[in-house]
């Protein structure tokens, strides 16, 4: 009987001495929370009510409708130059000219070679007259081969002329002058090296590339927020003003292009220039006056997504609605004012 006393004695010893190590161990655990929430090891969030803005990220770059490089059609000496890099030009403007001493000689010698074939091939219908049913193989013969010497010397008339009219580069519609290669006359340049570059600045656009599964997601007239990897910390708005119903070509996968206008800013060519890179995010959704905290603070179980709230770090379960890059709205579980930890 003692022995069992003795026994229930020992029992109730090491129960004691269990919760005492316990109730340590929790003291412990609050006095160390404490110590590294004060010194900011452990971070916290409230939760606040604001507007909540679900966007659509995609990366694109500067790019313009009326956006043209011009080249001579053939190789030459540049006679003269008449813009400069940064001077606004009209449609119809002539921008610059090569020396037309040979390509002159070139068309007049194409005319000369037009009105001898034409003379010739007018003598041969002569010797040919009357012989429509009779036309021997040597008359024939004849007669092919002089007309086809007339519509080969047409053919190089026109040529001619062609390379003599494009020896004055024009300016097919009204822009600024981005890049002048040779901005002096008396050098030499070859076909279809870019002499001149033209901007339409009212035509600049940002040009991105949306996949299968995003560009469902976006519509005309949907507002954008762009900023350019040159000035990260400035926002401009834009809206869609194009979506593609047809596939980009030369892609990896399924890929649509997508036109979004800048708005309430002067194109500035100054600002914005062909190829800069940067990200847009489209609007998807919006609520104001929301509950809303930082995503890290939200995490998840078998059970569904909950937050750690108060000092005790006890589970919350919660309910959450759309989701920004910095904030997600929470619907219920939590009020505002509520402290969260991580």
């Amino acid at each position: 009987m003692k022995k069992e006393n003795k026994g229930i004695i020992v029992r109730i010893w090491a129960r004691k001495k269990l919760l005492a190590i316990l109730a340590m161990g929790l003291v412990v655990f609050f006095l160390v929370r404490g110590f590294i929430v004060r010194r900011g090891l452990v971070e916290t969030a409230q939760v606040k009510k604001g507007e909540v803005v679900e966007e659509l990220v995609l990366s694109g770059e500067v790019s313009a409708d009326e956006y043209a490089k011009l080249a001579f059609a053939t190789s030459g000496k540049i006679s003269w130059v008449g813009v400069s890099e940064g001077k606004e030009v009209r449609r119809g403007q002539a921008l610059a000219k090569l020396d037309t001493t040979n390509l002159n000689s070139d068309y007049q010698r194409a005319l000369e070679d037009l009105r001898s074939a034409e003379a010739s091939l007018q003598k041969t219908y002569d010797d040919v007259k009357g012989h429509d049913k009779d036309e021997t193989l040597t008359q024939k013969e004849t007669r092919t081969i002089d007309e086809v010497a007339k519509n080969k010397a047409y053919e190089a008339v026109i040529q001619a002329r062609n390379n003599l009219a494009n020896a004055t580069l024009i300016a097919p519609f009204n822009g600024l002058v981005t890049f002048v290669a040779n901005p002096f006359s008396g050098v030499n340049t070859l076909a279809s090296q870019t002499q001149i570059e033209l901007i339409n600045p009212e035509t600049i656009y940002f040009n991105v590339s949306a996949d299968q599964s995003e560009v469902t997601d976006l519509s005309l007239g949907q507002k954008v927020k762009i900023i350019l990897d040159p000035y990260p910390e400035q926002e401009f708005e834009g809206e869609v003003i194009f979506v593609s119903y047809t596939p980009k070509e030369g892609e990896v996968g399924t890929v649509y292009k997508v036109k979004v206008k800048f708005e309430a800013v002067e194109p500035n060519v100054g600002k914005f220039r062909i190829g800069m890179s940067g990200d847009a995010g489209f609007i998807l959704s919006k609520k104001e006056a929301v509950l809303w905290v930082p995503p890290k603070f939200i995490n998840s179980d078998s059970k569904g997504k909950y937050v750690k709230k108060g000092r005790t770090n006890n589970k919350t379960y919660v309910e959450t609605g759309i989701e920004a890059e910095d904030r997600v709205e929470i619907v219920t579980g939590v009020s505002e004012g509520d402290t969260l930890y991580d």
